[in-house]
């Protein structure tokens, strides 16, 4: 299933199809969220998280973004697959990507995402620490992960 999935630098005119996979993403895997929350995170997503992210995406041959990762201070903080392609590699591709060119070797994942969490315990990753609340203070437990 695997493919060499070409991996491009992402900018400011992709934002809107970004925020297109990460919202079909977001609901098919975290299932934890409200509408609120979802809307919430959006917000502050694309209002102001973008733009501080180094982002990386896989399109598909008619240029349509297929799953995106966005990293910043060493640690991977985005990581979303359109949903009819998860399966693809396409997440193992991008996570291999900055890690082979960046040297990204920390995530954290939503506890209550256990797709996520499952996929970053297949790549080798294990956990470092927890906490209760996520990074806005919301009630979401989240594990800090690390490849050894």
């Amino acid at each position: 299933m695997f493919k060499n999935h070409i991996i491009d630098k992402l900018t400011e005119p992709d934002y809107a199809e970004l925020m297109e996979v990460w919202e079909s993403s977001v609901r098919a895997t975290h299932h934890f969220l409200n509408a609120s929350d979802i809307q919430a995170y959006k917000s502050l997503i694309s209002n102001k998280y973008l733009n501080q992210l180094q982002l990386f995406g896989v399109k598909s041959d008619e240029l349509q973004l297929l799953g995106f990762i966005g990293i910043s201070d060493q640690q991977i903080r985005l990581l979303f697959i359109s949903p009819a392609k998860r399966g693809m590699g396409i997440g193992c591709a991008l996570v291999n990507y900055v890690y082979q060119h960046l040297g990204i070797k920390e995530v954290d994942v939503n506890e209550q995402n256990t797709q996520a969490y499952d996929f970053y315990r297949y790549l080798g990753f294990v956990v470092t620490d927890r906490s209760a609340v996520d990074s806005i203070g919301k009630p979401f437990p989240v594990l800090s992960m690390q490849l050894p």
